[in-house]
């Protein structure tokens, strides 16, 4: 076998090929952009195919659930669990409920330097770390293996990360007995901005404010909950500082020049409404135009239902989680990504040669302050 993929377009980087290889012969190397990609050792491969067939991206059906989804508008009960979730604290409710029967959960979270990648929780403390929205593709590693093992203890165990990942641990563990301790919960992606260009920023703006980097936050309350609001307050601080101060170029590279963005995003498989997870997770962008009261300017998460698995989950987080069903409808409007992908820019590719010549500091001036 020469490759798992035909075209950058067709592999999300989920790692679940490399997982899965009999042989171990697939390592997930990072290309130019900063992007896992599955590199097949020629010498190991024996040519059977498992990595294709078993391809989140490329099987049909993806691993989504059949049935069709509930919609609910959803906010956490404690007011300090708003205030430090990005937006109505359902994440909080659903992994509390997996923690208090003796679960793990596994989710995003940043090391020592902010690179992201999965890591694994079994106190609340730990998960906290989770809860904020975290604005790179994180490093699955051994992820699927770890949650396979936690599962063949009995665990209880709760995944939550992209549609692309989720489906990349549905595939992994395919067929399972263990299958009815685990819940899966994903997220309504905008998409997957390049682990480089997060690296090139962090790097820039302690150059700029001489110091070292001490604290990051993307999406901040600090100016309210709403969609508005959702694409700014990037705040960081440098050792020493007590004071956060605020930077949003990088939103603006994700958000308006869109050339950051990993290309098979731009041809998601999971934009709609069919999910290969339990529950899924976003903003209830709009509530405030569809049910007024139900408004918070600390937030309000919408949470769709996709299973049976999904329902009972939601059904033990009353005692944390304020839950009212709605209709479809108002998140089909307001819910880009759940009726399509976004399109690569057409500079896409002039923006990296920028950047690989030039660096941030010159497109951030070319591409985002112009």
């Amino acid at each position: 076998m020469e490759r798992v993929y035909e075209a950058k377009t067709d592999c999300s980087g989920c790692g679940t090929c490399a997982r899965l290889c009999p042989q171990g012969a697939i390592a997930m190397q990072a290309d130019e952009e900063g992007f896992l990609y599955p590199d097949i050792q020629q010498e190991n491969c024996i040519d059977c195919g498992v990595c294709k067939v078993r391809c989140p991206f490329q099987q049909d059906g993806h691993f989504k659930e059949a049935g069709p989804a509930r919609f609910y508008a959803a906010r956490h009960r404690s007011r300090e669990v708003l205030e430090q979730s990005s937006s109505g604290g359902a994440f909080t409710a659903v992994s509390d409920a997996v923690l208090r029967q003796g679960g793990v959960v596994y989710g995003a979270d940043y090391d020592e330097t902010f690179c992201v990648a999965h890591k694994r929780a079994e106190t609340a403390a730990q998960r906290d770390r989770m809860r904020i929205s975290k604005y790179v593709q994180s490093d699955l590693g051994e992820t699927f293996i770890q949650v396979k093992a936690d599962l063949q203890k009995g665990r209880k165990v709760l995944f939550s990360g992209t549609p692309c990942q989720a489906a990349g641990l549905r595939s992994f563990l395919q067929g399972s007995p263990l299958l009815p301790n685990l819940y899966v919960c994903d997220l309504i992606c905008h998409s997957i901005p390049s682990p480089y260009i997060w690296e090139a920023y962090k790097t820039l703006l302690e150059k700029e404010n001489t110091g070292k980097l001490t604290h990051v936050q993307f999406r901040s309350k600090k100016d309210g909950w709403s969609r508005a609001n959702s694409n700014k307050g990037f705040l960081f601080s440098l050792d020493g500082e007590t004071v956060l101060r605020e930077d949003d170029r990088f939103y603006e590279l994700f958000f308006k020049v869109k050339a950051i963005t990993r290309p098979s995003c731009s041809s998601c498989r999971f934009t709609d409404v069919q999910r290969a997870s339990d529950v899924t997770i976003a903003d209830y962008w709009g509530i405030e135009k569809y049910q007024p009261e139900w408004f918070d300017s600390l937030g309000v998460s919408l949470v769709m239902v996709n299973s049976e698995q999904g329902a009972a989950l939601l059904k033990q987080c009353r005692e944390d989680l304020l839950f009212e069903e709605r209709p479809a409808a108002e998140s089909l409007q307001e819910q880009q990504r759940l009726s399509r992908p976004g399109a690569l820019p057409p500079e896409r590719e002039r923006f990296w040669e920028d950047f690989r010549q030039f660096g941030l500091a010159y497109v951030l001036k070319n591409y985002v302050q112009k």
